[in-house]
């Protein structure tokens, strides 16, 4: 009987040897793929989702022109702020800031910008943010978690040196220099990968489970994520700012964990259930146009109205005029015949010139 040779597992993860590929010219960048398929799915997955919530098909793709570029703004500028060190200051090019293709942006401006897009889009719409943010909060953890995988063809964002099987392998060139001599590294980006897909299959169940509304999956997904966040930053060894030896990343996941806790709880009580399905339907995408044409035109045929009635109630008081005018004049001219009667009474031939 043969010898059937082990299976050997391997010993580490290893990295990307490259993440740009250039066509022609033009480079193409995998993290930048990555945020690309990232978004298909989430507005994906957010229109289904709303759909099924009683909104119209299309609204998500609208609500998206206005999320994606405020997210990708918002995450630069989170970005700039809290790893400013690397912009300003002595033999830095603060133009750079300006340089996201060559990577650099947080999460949390994203989350932030993003929301303040779907809110423009939203009151646009006459459509309940809350309920919005609550069909597009798992496709957004999906985004989140395939994003990440940018991170491990850029060698980026890893964690602390270790010796376990799922170490991740990284060039010297790319290592902190308090670790040059390591070669494995905590693989954060699969960490938190996996871990934004575990918490988007728990809101997707909770949801159909419990009924949520009103911002409350919202608000898990910011718990959630949150909560794993916390220990990704800790693991993770590229320089940051601190605040009391705490990475400003860990102060702001505690901060927004506590805010959708308690956020959580209120909503619950206050406005338990799910937003009725005819609430969210909105205004269809181009009816704000189609009733801004509306309005000028009714303003138009009310204005040529007040115009005509104008001309009509000049042209009645000139006509009115022009019929006392004669008026006046016969009665003038009544007078004239009275005095010629009176002249023609006093004399023979007084009365028939008057006459003629």
């Amino acid at each position: 009987m043969a010898n059937i040779a082990p299976t050997t597992l391997p010993a580490s993860i290893p990295s990307p040897d490259e993440g740009v590929w250039h066509i022609g010219p033009f480079p193409l960048r995998a993290y930048a793929l990555a945020i690309i398929a990232g978004i298909v799915v989430a507005i994906w997955l957010g229109s289904r989702r709303w759909q099924a919530r009683g909104g119209s098909a299309g609204t998500v793709s609208d609500i998206a022109i206005w999320a994606v570029p405020f997210g990708i703004v918002g995450a630069r500028i989170y970005h700039v702020i809290t790893d400013n060190q690397l912009y300003f200051g002595e033999g830095r090019d603060p133009w750079r800031a300006l340089q996201i293709w060559e990577g650099g942006i947080g999460i949390w401006g994203a989350i932030a910008g993003g929301a303040l897009g779907v809110w423009i889009a939203c009151r646009r719409r006459g459509i309940p943010m809350p309920a919005m943010a609550d069909a597009l909060a798992p496709g957004i953890l999906l985004a989140q978690a395939i994003g990440r995988w940018g991170n491990w063809f850029n060698q980026e964002l890893f964690g602390r040196p270790t010796d376990l099987p799922w170490g991740l392998e990284i060039d010297p060139g790319n290592r902190p220099a308090a670790y040059a001599n390591a070669e494995t590294f905590h693989p954060t980006f699969l960490y938190e990968s996996l871990w934004a897909v575990a918490v988007a299959l728990f809101l997707l169940w909770a949801d159909r489970r419990f009924q949520l509304g009103h911002g409350r999956v919202l608000a898990l997904y910011v718990a959630g994520y949150t909560l794993g966040r916390g220990f990704f930053e800790y693991l993770r060894v590229d320089p940051a700012n601190e605040i009391f030896g705490l990475r400003v990343n860990m102060w702001v996941s505690g901060l927004l964990f506590i805010a959708a806790i308690v956020y959580f709880v209120l909503s619950a009580r206050l406005r338990p259930g799910r937003e009725a399905p005819e609430t969210v339907a909105g205004t269809p995408a181009g009816a704000e146009a189609e009733e801004e044409a509306q309005e000028k035109v009714v303003a138009g045929t009310a204005s040529e109205t007040a115009d005509t009635g104008a001309a009509g109630d000049a042209s009645g008081e000139t006509a009115g005029d022009l019929d006392s005018e004669p008026g006046s004049v016969a009665g003038d001219d009544g007078g004239a015949g009275g005095d010629g009667e009176d002249a023609g009474g006093s004399g023979d031939t007084g009365g028939e010139p008057e006459r003629t």
